[in-house]
């Protein structure tokens, strides 16, 4: 991903944090040059940003060049967009009021590349009405303001104003930059495994980590759709912006993927779901008996997957994935075709925690085989996919 970011550091204590921001926008291929005021220098050193983006950091409106530019107005050319965190009161303050009194103010003022807020500070400073109302005016001009969060603040006290963390804060960029051919598609899908529950401490379930369910719901958010995501038992961070129902065993999957499914546009199954379930459930824990084994008999568990393709709304795209072990496109096509699916992605098992996948796109009519590459690449890829189903 390419773009010059200005990312601009004021004075909070949650400076710390654009650290992390400014590495994550460099790993994506943005092209960061810092600016800081002097309150910002007082929480991290002007080094660490430099050392991090590769790029000099500039903190003085009045330095010598090394070019023979205007350095306020080079870099607020330079910049296809400019990001602000920690955004203290102050701050927010005087670009309300026009005033541009150091190097990050009037590099704002000269700019006209979108520029994102990102207020910290005290629960009771953001809360106040003088500063809210600034917001609101700065709102109308066109900047955009990404809402602090919730939760235990530096102060010692406990309410909205911390900022939010550096993965939220490089998504609204990722998300900025990226094609909206989403946009107004509503979109679920399931992702991660189930798991049936034995007793009060086992259970069966598989490898299944969530990995590439998740990485689809956050490229599509990034391409304008409403995204619901129904996962089950996974160890990633839940995605920013996107409604996340959490559920434990396969008939909690079933009744909260169909109940949802009704009014979306596109449903993607990425999750790895239990055919079966214990027909009993122990209460107290099974205690191993020396020489003796175990039998359990299992049960059919509903068919999420089948449900959805024979009550498939006019226009709606389903699509399926298909884990196999042997003959993985004999098996897939066979799914595909008995489900009433649009598309099926097949894998390998190996997939299964893995950052890597292979797969083969089967539509009625086609295969095709796609060479391994990041989930996170070819989350975008089945996006593109979909679209031409």
């Amino acid at each position: 991903m390419k773009g010059n970011i200005l990312l601009g550091i004021t004075g909070g204590i949650a400076a710390y944090k654009m650290v992390d921001v400014a590495s994550r926008l460099v790993k994506k291929g943005f092209s960061v040059n810092t600016v800081m005021t002097k309150g910002g220098t007082k929480f991290v050193t002007p080094l660490t940003f430099q050392n991090i983006t590769h790029n000099p950091v500039n903190v003085d409106l009045f330095t010598t060049a090394v070019n023979y530019d205007v350095k306020h107005i080079s870099l607020a050319e330079k910049a296809d967009l400019c990001l602000i965190g920690p955004v203290t009161a102050n701050f927010i303050g005087k670009l309300a009021n026009g005033i541009a009194d150091d190097l990050l103010s009037t590099i704002i003022m000269a700019t006209k590349a979108p520029v994102f807020l990102a207020p910290s500070m005290n629960v009771n400073m953001y809360t106040n009405p003088i500063l809210q109302d600034n917001i609101s005016y700065l709102k109308e001009k066109g900047y955009k303001i990404i809402e602090p969060d919730s939760g235990y603040l530096a102060c010692g006290t406990t309410g909205k104003g911390r900022l939010p963390e550096p993965v939220e804060l490089v998504e609204n960029i990722i998300s900025y930059f990226t094609k909206k051919d989403y946009q107004d598609k509503r979109i679920l899908i399931t992702a991660g495994p189930t798991r049936e529950p034995l007793d009060p401490v086992r259970f069966l379930s598989n490898y299944s980590t969530g990995k590439m369910g998740y990485a689809i719901a956050k490229a599509v958010k990034y391409r304008g759709a409403e995204v619901t995501l129904v996962t089950g038992p996974s160890n990633l961070d839940i995605p920013a912006g996107i409604k996340v129902i959490q559920v434990e065993r396969t008939e909690e999957m079933y009744r909260e993927t169909i109940s949802n499914s009704s009014f979306q546009d596109i449903i993607i199954m990425t999750a790895a779901v239990a055919d079966y379930r214990p027909l009993c459930y122990y209460k107290e824990k099974i205690k191993k008996k020396l020489k003796d084994g175990l039998s359990l008999e299992l049960v059919s568990n509903n068919d999420i997957l089948a449900e959805l393709g024979k009550n498939k709304k006019t226009g709606q795209i389903v699509v399926g994935f298909a884990v196999e072990s042997q003959d993985l496109i004999i098996n897939a096509k066979e799914k595909l075709n008995k489900k009433n699916l649009d598309m099926i992605i097949a894998n390998d098992v190996s997939a299964f925690a893995s950052d890597k996948n292979e797969v083969t796109f089967i539509t009625k009519n086609t295969v095709e085989n796609i060479a391994e590459m990041e989930k996170i690449e070819l989350a975008d890829l089945i996006l593109d996919k979909v679209l031409r189903v």
